[in-house]
């Protein structure tokens, strides 16, 4: 019989999981799995057990926000022998699960994670660190690790931008050198973020509809100090409608990119706080992660086939209505 080591959070979300466990581990139990459960119990503890289990198992399956995955992830790539890993979201925005078409219904991502297929994705090297889908710093960037569990379950996604319009006249700037390619861009920038996601806090198009997840490069935007408030209003308008306005943005593609300051910027990854850094390199591990994804959608993630458009206006109505 194969053997599932089970990781959740008992407390991500609104701890939607609880009343699920009994089915979801039948779901495993189903699948021909002997299944060993272990609750999180505190901060880096799935990171831990993930990284120092000596135990055989043909997979790892985690349920909790994005906090939760990130910490499975950075186990697993600390680990000479790697094997594939699940994923049950039931964080605040789960952008990771969303872009890669991970079921929101409990009972359907288990059954995704055992029975799915292994999908080999890019993954983020920051300096000694790694990262799932998003690197970033500046604004708004620390909202997610401050804002209070407790209201970003009552509240949802609302909680971060209740919390970010609060930094708008206080926006710390910096200096910053960025290398990539053989290029070099310095300049001053409020904010900056290398991704491999299609949706990041919740917004979907802020990075581009042709994002693959296993094509060894990264979606980079970087955002300019603005000089004056119009140019803020118009940062501002551009972020809320989800794109890129190319007077204040810089935005490619690279596998590799540095970032050097003269002072120590804060950093997140994958929402949780990177620490404070003067030098980062950050380097795209191609399909070095196996993650479990609906046989169905693996041409649309796939950098060898053709991407399918993303949901309009229309269908992400209809699918809220749903």
């Amino acid at each position: 019989m194969r053997r599932l080591l089970f990781i959740y959070n008992p407390h991500a979300g609104k701890e939607l999981l609880k009343p699920k466990l009994s089915d979801i581990i039948d779901i495993f139990v189903k699948a021909g799995f002997e299944v060993v459960v272990y609750p999180t119990q505190s901060y880096r503890d799935a990171y831990r057990k993930v990284k120092n289990f000596t135990e055989e198992y043909d997979l790892v399956v985690c349920s909790g926000g994005d906090g939760t995955i990130d910490e499975v992830v950075t186990g697993m790539m600390a680990r000479k022998q790697r094997i594939p890993v699940g994923y049950i979201p039931t964080g605040t925005t789960n952008d990771f699960a969303n872009s890669l078409h991970i079921p929101k219904n409990l009972l359907a991502a288990a059954d995704n994670a055992v029975n799915g297929v292994a999908f080999p994705c890019d993954v983020g090297r920051f300096n000694e660190g790694i990262f799932v889908y998003i690197a970033a710093f500046g604004l708004f960037t620390d909202v997610s690790y401050q804002t209070e569990q407790e209201v970003k379950n009552v509240l949802g996604h609302l909680a971060y931008v209740l919390e970010g319009t609060k930094r708008l006249f206080n926006i710390p700037s910096y200096r910053i050198k960025v290398t990539h390619d053989g290029e070099t861009i310095e300049d001053e920038f409020v904010f900056g973020m290398v991704t491999n996601s299609r949706s990041v806090a919740g917004f979907r198009n802020m990075i581009g509809k042709n994002v693959q997840f296993d094509d060894g490069v990264f979606e980079v935007t970087l955002i300019k100090t603005p000089k004056n408030p119009i140019a803020l209003q118009e940062v501002i308008a551009a972020l809320l409608i989800e794109q890129v306005d190319t007077k204040y943005m810089y935005s490619f593609r690279t596998g590799h990119i540095t970032f050097e300051s003269l002072e120590e910027i804060p950093w997140t990854l994958d929402g949780e706080f990177g620490g404070e850094h003067d030098y980062v390199e950050i380097e795209n591990l191609q399909k070095q992660l196996e993650i479990m994804i609906q046989p169905q959608h693996v041409k649309d993630l796939s950098a060898d086939a053709e991407p399918e458009e993303l949901p309009g206006i229309e269908d992400l109505e209809k699918e809220k209505q749903e």
